[in-house]
């Protein structure tokens, strides 16, 4: 009878690795199906155009203590800015107001099929300078400081190279599309080259290119570790909050997809992918040409060591061809998202921006 028969002991740890399997279940479902609270650090709207917004975050510190030269965040065209504001505690914004910068985000929003003829000149030379414009008004500074992340990067690098006397004092470009000279490195460049890949028949059925389609060749690069990694280590770690609120951010962020408007898109294939003419110094916006050897701003240049969105050589390349006295080239390891938003982040990326960055911001050097 005792052995056809469960125990007290045995009944117990049966109902408790049912009730654990449900209490997975339910954060899985929580995780998968909803939304996670992200950019929750606290901001006030001072610009819009179009769909594009400049925010201005609140400072935390007394005025005493802040670094006279604000600082604008620049992230990609695609993708949503909230990455540079993930999570409380794992927040790039958050980390750099507490430490006393002014700190602002231009968010291009979402277009749609009436924006499908923006291109990198509208960006450039309108969405940019105007945002800047702004920027000075509202902070009476006369000079500022750019951080441009991906896409980003290659506007405020435009930027830098056209509008050098706008009051740039200092240039953080973050992974950075700037040189295609290899054409078999890894990446997007091996497919966008191929001559399948016919852009126009793309825009001509979706006029933008679709964010799900720009999510898919992203994860593609590595679809074990996107398609089958990534969940496998939400499942292994369901019993740690900390891991799953991680993750939960991380994949919220990731879900929300935007496209890149379609004249912007074929000017990224075209005359930077496929004919490299940044580097090869042919590139226009308007009839200006974009010369790097005009860029005076100082200059911190940082590469993902394990990037494959960017990899490093499409970024190295171009310390040599900017014109900048003050330029320093610091690699980070880590991939395209993980160096800046990874749970290393706080400890390596971010210390070393506000380490090169604090002294070229004005101020006593004080720190809050």
């Amino acid at each position: 009878m005792a052995d056809s028969t469960i125990n007290t002991a045995d009944a117990a740890a049966v109902h408790d690795q049912l009730e654990q399997i449900e209490a997975n279940m339910t954060t899985l479902r929580r995780v998968l199906t909803t939304p996670y609270p992200v950019a929750q650090s606290p901001k006030e709207v001072i610009w819009t155009l179009n769909k594009a917004r400049l925010y201005h975050y609140i400072p935390v510190v007394p005025p005493e203590r802040r670094h006279p030269i604000p600082l604008l965040l620049v992230f990609a065209l695609m993708n949503r800015s909230s990455i540079l504001d993930l999570r409380p505690g794992s927040s790039f914004v958050e980390y750099m107001v507490k430490l006393g910068y002014d700190v602002y985000l231009l968010d291009w929003g979402t277009p749609g099929l009436e924006d499908k003829n923006l291109t990198f000149d509208d960006y450039v030379l309108d969405y940019l300078p105007r945002a800047v414009r702004k920027l000075k008004s509202f902070s009476g500074a006369s000079e500022f400081s750019l951080l441009g992340w991906c896409i980003g990067a290659l506007v405020t690098t435009m930027y830098a190279a056209l509008r050098p006397d706008d009051g740039l004092k200092n240039l953080i470009l973050l992974t950075a599309p700037l040189d295609f000279t290899d054409k078999q490195c890894a990446g997007f460049i091996r497919w966008v080259n191929d001559q399948h890949f016919d852009i126009e028949k793309i825009l001509a059925n979706f006029g933008n290119m679709p964010g799900e389609l720009l999510d898919y060749g992203a994860k593609a690069l590595k679809p074990v570790e996107n398609y089958i990694t990534n969940y496998m280590r939400l499942w292994e770690n369901l019993n740690d909050p900390r891991v799953v609120e991680s993750w939960h951010a991380m994949n919220t962020w990731v879900t929300d997809l935007v496209p890149l408007a379609g004249g912007a898109y074929r000017q990224l294939i075209m005359d930077f992918y496929r004919q490299n003419r940044l580097i090869k110094g042919t590139m226009t916006l308007r009839g200006e040409r974009v010369d790097l050897g005009h860029i005076r701003a100082d200059l911190l240049n940082i590469v993902a060591t394990e990037d494959h969105i960017v990899p490093p050589a499409q970024t190295e390349g171009v310390m040599a061809a900017i014109g900048s006295q003050d330029k320093q080239l610091l690699r980070i390891p880590g991939g395209h998202i993980g160096m800046m938003a990874g749970s290393s982040a706080i400890k390596r990326t971010w210390p070393q921006i506000d380490a090169w960055l604090a002294p070229r911001s004005g101020g006593d050097g004080s720190r809050p």
